[in-house]
């Protein structure tokens, strides 16, 4: 079994640095050495929706120049594997070589979990967590990957775990990257709305796979619900692992 390299987006590098940490603390349980190439920067994918089309082509041929000639690249991201994997193709079909470049790399980019079940064949990671969990399935993870039971089975195999269903969980968390900021009023009213769908789940735990969710919901909770959490599959494993062993 070969080690991956890890992409880590920007919003976990500036934001939630422990998401990375906790991808490293998985794969080093299953005997892993993910590899770090630190020349690695955005996938592009702020410039794509900006329309700045020459910043978001420099970042997709530095992606391929850093990752191209990598087995897997594993990202906690499902939104920057879907800029990868649909957005490079479309933004380098006038250049031929970095066409093919492209094609070539898509599909070995994993998200997170998908990595983990489908490539690794791994649901169980030998970890504990005494509690409700229930999951929020991101937009780009779920219609963008087609990314659904891969973390539910990651979940569902920790020791300890009862996993209760959330009601509109496919609903989108109101994040959308620039939408939240665009349409704040309808963010603020889809987020409120997956919230009170996570407390009357009754879960004491909420799991996603893609940081901007998190952030978006996680924000919402301190500022309504210091009380409750939201954490990404990378991180709930990792801790419970760390609980296993005690």
């Amino acid at each position: 079994m070969s080690s991956p390299s890890l992409f880590i987006p920007c919003l976990v590098d500036l934001f939630l640095p422990e998401i990375g940490e906790a991808c490293l603390q998985v794969l080093r349980r299953l005997d892993l050495d993910p590899v770090y190439r630190p020349e690695q920067t955005c996938c592009g994918q702020p410039a794509i929706h900006a329309g700045y089309v020459r910043k978001a082509k420099d970042s997709a041929k530095h992606f391929i120049n850093v990752f191209g000639e990598d087995e897997a690249v594993v990202c906690p991201a499902g939104s920057c594997v879907c800029t990868v994997k649909d957005r490079y193709p479309e933004l380098l079909q006038d250049e031929p070589d970095w066409l093919r470049r492209a094609e070539d790399l898509a599909p070995r980019v994993y998200e997170f979990s998908q990595d983990l079940v489908d490539v690794l064949q791994v649901e169980d990671v030998g970890a504990r967590h005494e509690g409700k969990v229930t999951y929020h399935e991101s937009c780009r993870v779920l219609n963008g990957l087609g990314v659904s039971e891969q973390p539910k089975k990651l979940i569902q195999a920790v020791t300890g775990v009862e996993f209760v269903p959330m009601q509109g969980a496919q609903v989108c968390c109101g994040f959308g990257g620039e939408f939240s900021t665009n349409y704040p009023e309808i963010s603020e009213v889809l987020v409120s709305e997956k919230v009170a769908n996570y407390i009357a789940s009754h879960a004491d735990l909420l799991v996603a796979c893609d940081p901007g969710c998190l952030l978006n919901i996680g924000g919402y909770l301190k500022r309504n619900h210091p009380d409750r959490e939201a954490v990404h599959i990378a991180s709930f494993l990792a801790k419970a692992i760390q609980d296993d062993k005690r």
